[in-house]
């Protein structure tokens, strides 16, 4: 029962999150004929995230700590962590994030795949591409500081075993995206998917676009519309954090200047986080962008609708990790590393179910899943070229989802209770030579596979991953691992 109170709203929190991408994709994917949309917008969100993920891994350590000190019966110690979480992020946006928005289009530029000189429409194509990412990351990297605030009182909550405001916050905002998409993605022209009640509200869009004076801005209006409603989520839990009940049970409003020491705890055990988090984001992009996107545009585009789907399958898995992560935690705070495995287990058995059912769909449902991401009016070629992409990259994707589960819960379990720098160190390591040296070796040594070899060594690399993550969590020694007085355990060793 624990379980699903905690992961039931985590799981449908990040699903909706999860939704939303989809949704996006789904509507750029509608905006004309040409497939290149969709790989655009997979490109600048992915290289706008890999810096965002730096500090996102390293604010996940605010559950460990708020969960903890639950269990440990000291919640009202729990808001300096989020104020802690919340001042490091904002240092990094300025810091680090506005920079970064100036320079990534020379970044997408860099990455993305090469053309002949020689070929003016190819390197027309191109350009239009690089431009079309460019401004959809810029404006996610822009607007990133309600994000990484939003996802900081999130830990926050999940720590608490609080996770329902979270889910208040997160349909809320994807109910606010999707009538922002429909009117800046397509402005005064009417979206045509051929479902009768779709077509109806977008033609109603139109109108409203056209008395309005709202222009059609195609990837940029999708980019917007995240960052509004991303505001969105950021608000509902603040409002919570900062209202009566939790002032008067935490006093919230006071301990955003009293966390200096709390800053150093994050950065003590969520440094390997944050390098796990940020570097496995480099090697995705490297995939994601310059391997599968060193074939073309029509392979991103194919590429993109793959891991839209692999994304589905795995956000509700980051949402059973973040469940065992906060029940982990307190099991620890309250000084009972023998419960702390068994919710770990627990974790394992519900995640593995779920993404194993998944695989299973790849498989059985590969053509139609690509197919809703293909406009009607796509050359008949093109379309064909997609699905036959598309339904390798899922098969691919397919292979791992069982491992995947494994995983990522006992990263959870490990991250909760607070061993975190050896899974670090070994996602550095198989993350650069599996996927990034890896894949370069499929592209040019077994250049017959195409796009699909650094497909093969990326799944080889989850496997691996689940196998040793699977290997450090049996050894049992983070059951010794001690972060907050009251709980029992030897020494802080992580």
């Amino acid at each position: 029962m624990e379980m699903l109170v905690i992961s039931a709203p985590v799981v449908a929190s990040m699903t909706s999150y999860t939704l939303m991408q989809l949704l996006d994709k789904w509507m750029v994917a509608h905006i004309g004929p040409d497939p290149v949309y969709v790989g655009a917008q997979g490109n600048g969100g992915m290289c706008s995230w890999v810096p965002i993920s730096l500090a996102h891994g390293l604010i996940t350590v605010v559950n460990t700590y708020v969960s903890q000190h639950l269990g440990a019966g000291r919640p009202d110690r729990a808001p300096a962590y989020a104020w802690a979480g919340g001042w490091i992020c904002t240092a990094f946006y300025l810091l680090v994030l506005v920079p970064g928005a100036f320079v990534l289009p020379a970044i997408i530029g860099a990455v993305s795949g090469g053309v002949a000189v020689d070929d003016p429409v190819a390197v027309a194509e191109r350009a239009r591409f690089v431009a079309m990412a460019s401004s959809y990351g810029q404006i996610m990297l822009l607007g990133s500081i309600a994000t990484l605030w939003a996802r900081t009182l999130g830990q926050f909550f999940y720590g608490l075993h609080r996770p329902g405001v979270v889910l208040v916050a997160t349909v809320s905002g994807n109910i606010l995206n999707f009538i922002l998409n429909s009117f800046l993605i397509f402005g005064p022209v009417a979206c045509v998917t051929g479902f009768a009640p779709l077509d109806a509200w977008f033609a109603f869009t139109a109108r409203a676009s056209e008395q309005m004076g709202i222009p059609r801005l195609e990837i940029t209006g999708a980019a917007l519309a995240t960052v509004i409603a991303g505001g969105v989520e950021l608000l509902i839990p603040l409002c919570v954090f900062l209202g009566p009940k939790y002032n008067a049970l935490y006093a919230t409003r006071r301990a955003w200047r009293r966390n200096l020491a709390q800053v150093r705890e994050i950065f003590s055990i969520g440094w390997p986080g944050a390098l796990m988090f940020g570097n496995e984001m480099v090697c995705w992009a490297v995939f994601m962008v310059a391997q599968v996107g060193h074939f073309g545009p029509r392979h991103s585009t194919a590429g993109w609708i793959a891991h839209q789907w692999m994304t589905l399958s795995f956000m509700p898995a980051v949402g059973i990790s973040i469940a065992v992560t906060a029940m982990v935690g307190k099991a620890m705070g309250m000084g009972r590393p023998d419960l702390a495995a068994a919710r770990a287990w627990l974790g394992v058995k519900v995640s593995v179910a779920y993404m194993s059912i998944c695989a299973v769909c790849f498989v059985a449902f590969g053509p139609w899943l690509v197919g809703v991401f293909i406009d009607p009016g796509t050359p008949p070629e093109d379309r064909d070229q997609l699905l036959r992409l598309g339904t390798n990259f899922l098969i691919a994707a397919a292979t791992f989802q069982f491992f995947d589960g494994i995983a990522m819960s006992l990263s959870g379990a490990l991250r909760g209770a607070g061993d975190t720098r050896w899974v670090g160190l070994v996602t550095v390591i198989l993350s650069w030579t599996l996927i990034v040296a890896g894949g370069w070796m499929m592209v040019y040594l077994a250049p017959g596979l195409g796009s699909v070899g650094p497909w093969i060594t990326a799944s080889a690399y989850v496997i691996v991953l689940a196998l040793l993550v699977l290997g450090r969590f049996m050894r049992g020694k983070w059951k010794s691992i001690k972060l907050v007085e009251g709980a029992t355990g030897h020494t802080p060793g992580h």
